[in-house]
C-alpha cells in the first residue's frame, strides 16, 4: 500500500514535470518565429568628397536634407565616406574603393568629383551635385532623361550669366568693358553666354582665364591692362576656395567684383546673383530618397535651380558710387 502510494506520487510528479517541459517548449516555440525575423536592412550611402567630412562646407546641408526626409544617421541610414583631403589625384582610387563596397547609393559632390564616381561604376546608382553643365561634361545624356546610372542637381541655369551682366549694367550704366574670371577646365556655358549677353548690351567682354591659384595675379594684371570696369567671377571650386584672395585683388586693383553662387558679397564683392547653395544641396537628398525607394537614376531628371538670390554689399556699392 505504501509502495503504490509512492508510485502514485511519482506519477503525479512526472506528469507535472512533463507538463512543465511542454509549457516551456511551447513558450520557446512561440518566441522562436519572432526572434528569427530578420532585422530591416539599414541603407548605406557612399559619399565621395574632395575635402574631408569635417571641413566640407556643403555636407551639413546634405545631412539636413536627409533629416528632413526622416533619415537619422546611425539609426536608419549610414554615411560611408571616402575623402581625398584636398588631393584630387586620390579621387580615382577612392571612387573605385567606394564602388567595390557596393553602397545602396553613391553620392558625389562637385563637377570635379562626379566624373570619378561615374568612371568607377556603371551599375551603382549615383546622385551628384555639380556646378558644371552635366550634359556638356558628358555626365548625362539629357537633363530630363539622364539615361545612365547618374542623376542629381546642378547649379547651372541657362539665363544666369546674362542676368548678372544685365544687373551690373543696370547698377552701373557706364560699364563698357567687363572681365570674366573663369576656369576653362570647369565645363559650363557661362563664359559663352556672357559673351552673347555682352554683344546684346553693348559691353566688351574680356577673358581672364585661371586654372590654378597662381594664375590670379596675372589675370588681374591683364584686367588692369584692358581697363575693365568690372569683373564677373564664374563660380567653381577653384574660385570658391580662393574667394578671399580674389576679392582682395579686386580691391587692390580698384575694380568692382560680381559673383555667382556662394558668399561673395560677404567678403567684399559688389553683388552676387545665383542659387542658394544650401537649398540646392539639401534638395539633392530627395534624389537619394527616390533611389533608396526603388527609382532608377535614368528616370529621375537632373534638376536646375529655379530660385535665385540677389545679394548686394551696400558698403562696396557706396565705395564705387553705385546707387
Amino acid at each position: 500500500m505504501r509502495a503504490s502510494s509512492r508510485l502514485g506520487r511519482f506519477g503525479t510528479c512526472a506528469a507535472r514535470a512533463a507538463l512543465a517541459v511542454t509549457f516551456a517548449l511551447g513558450l520557446l516555440v512561440a518566441r522562436c518565429p519572432a526572434e528569427a525575423q530578420p532585422t530591416a536592412k539599414v541603407p548605406r550611402i557612399g559619399v565621395l568628397l574632395l575635402g574631408t567630412p569635417d571641413s566640407d562646407p556643403v555636407l551639413p546641408f546634405f545631412r539636413a536634407g536627409l533629416r528632413d526626409l526622416g533619415y537619422v544617421e546611425g539609426k536608419n541610414v549610414v554615411l560611408d565616406f571616402r575623402y581625398a583631403e584636398g588631393n584630387p589625384d586620390r579621387l580615382p582610387g577612392l571612387a573605385r574603393d567606394l564602388a567595390s563596397s557596393k553602397p545602396d547609393v553613391f553620392f558625389a559632390f562637385g563637377g570635379d568629383v562626379a566624373p570619378y564616381a561615374r568612371a568607377a561604376t556603371s551599375t551603382l546608382p549615383i546622385v551628384a551635385v555639380v556646378s558644371v553643365d552635366p550634359v556638356q561634361s558628358g555626365l548625362v545624356a539629357t537633363l530630363a532623361r539622364p539615361g545612365g546610372n547618374l542623376t542629381g542637381v546642378t547649379f547651372v541655369s541657362s539665363d544666369l550669366a546674362a542676368k548678372r551682366l544685365q544687373i551690373l549694367k543696370e547698377m552701373a550704366p557706364r560699364v563698357a568693358r567687363v572681365g570674366i574670371l573663369w576656369n576653362p577646365d570647369h565645363i559650363d556655358p557661362e563664359y559663352r553666354e556672357t559673351q552673347a549677353a555682352g554683344r546684346a548690351l553693348g559691353v566688351e567682354i574680356h577673358s581672364l582665364e585661371v586654372r590654378a591659384p597662381g594664375d590670379f595675379d596675372r589675370a588681374f594684371r591683364t584686367a588692369t591692362g584692358a581697363r575693365v570696369d568690372a569683373i564677373i567671377v564664374v563660380s567653381s571650386r577653384l574660385m570658391s576656395l580662393n574667394r578671399q584672395a580674389i576679392t582682395e585683388l579686386a580691391s587692390r586693383h580698384h575694380v568692382p567684383l560680381v559673383g555667382g553662387w556662394g558668399g561673395w558679397p560677404q567678403v567684399g564683392a559688389l553683388f552676387s546673383y545665383g542659387p542658394d547653395l544650401g537649398v540646392i544641396v539639401r534638395h539633392a537628398a530627395t534624389h537619394v530618397d527616390k533611389v533608396l525607394k526603388g527609382a532608377r537614376p535614368s528616370d529621375i531628371p537632373v534638376e536646375q535651380p529655379t530660385k535665385f538670390e540677389l545679394i548686394v554689399n551696400l558698403k562696396t556699392a557706396k565705395a564705387y558710387g553705385v546707387t
